[in-house]
Order: structure tokens, then sequence, then C-alpha cells
């Protein structure tokens, strides 16, 4: 008989162990009236969740955050508060990306248009667009089991992965 070699453990066979969670991984949910106050209170909540958790996120990244949330929550509440008097923001944090998502009762998807150039909104979704494509991440809208809509946005941490961000 003759030994062509050793044959490999079950163990040696088994995927490398996933890296441990890091401290700040998980998701946030909180809803708000659709009222326009609610829009300065949710870039707060989600500066004080991102400070709070210590995401490792610089100045840039942030404020790309607060104004992808701010641009999302006011669409919210202009465009679908009839339907909803009640919108959820959710931040979801991974190792590689957080993705900030806006909900509301509403079922039409909204549109990015183009505004006039003497308008001083209408722009919100090009912009939202606009940051996150500039940041390597990713913009969709979902629709919820309910007939409303998700629209999100998820951007790549500093440092991050290849592997696409999280999905709901």
């Amino acid at each position: 008989m003759e030994i062509l070699g050793r044959v490999p453990s079950e163990a040696e066979h088994a995927p490398p162990p996933a890296p441990p969670p890091v401290a700040y991984e998980g998701t946030w949910r909180f809803t708000a009236p659709a009222l326009d106050s609610s829009v300065p209170q949710a870039r707060h909540a989600v500066r004080d969740l991102l400070d709070h958790q210590r995401v490792p996120v610089d100045d840039e990244l942030v404020e790309s955050l607060l104004l992808i949330v701010s641009e999302l929550v006011t669409n919210a509440v202009r465009h679908a508060a009839l339907l909803s008097p009640e919108i959820a923001v959710e931040v979801s944090l991974s190792r590689d990306w957080v993705r900030i998502a806006v909900e509301d009762n509403h079922p039409y998807r909204p549109v990015a248009l183009m505004a006039d150039q003497g308008g001083t909104g209408g722009r919100g979704l090009l912009l939202v667009t606009a940051i996150t494509e500039a940041a390597g991440g990713v913009y969709d809208v979902d629709h919820t089991a309910s007939g409303g809509k998700i629209v999100w946005a998820a951007l790549p941490l500093p440092g991050a992965a290849t592997s696409p961000p999280p999905s709901r």
C-alpha cells in the first residue's frame, strides 16, 4: 500500500470563522410624526447614535449621512404625510456600512426630478443620489408588505471591504 498524502480533517475544510462583531454593529429604529420638526430631530438622533456607538466615521461622512437623513425625512414629511402621519427612521450599522432608511405608508415611489433654476426645492433625491454615488454607496426604494415604502441609502465606512451593503 502506498501512502499518497495526508487527508485533511473536516475542521481544515471548514471556512474561516467570521470576524467577531464590532461594538457599534446593530440596528436602531425610531418613529416620529410626519411634521417639519421631525427633520432636525432625526438629524440629531442619527448624530447622537453615531457618537454614542463610536462609529469610525470622519466629519465628511457624518455630514453626508446627516444630509441624507434630512432629505429623506423632509420628503416623507412633504409628500407622504397625508397617508402616513408617522414615519420611521432606521439606522443599520455593520462592520463596513452604515444604512439610513426612512419608511412611510405612502405607496408611490419617489422620483428624482430636475428642479427649475428658480425653484427652492425639488432637488433632494438628486442630492441623495449624488452623495451616495460619490461615496461608493447604494440608494434604493423598497416597498413594504403594508403598501408603503422604504427609501434608503447605504454608505461604506472608511476602510470598508467590498462586501455588499446590508439589506433590509
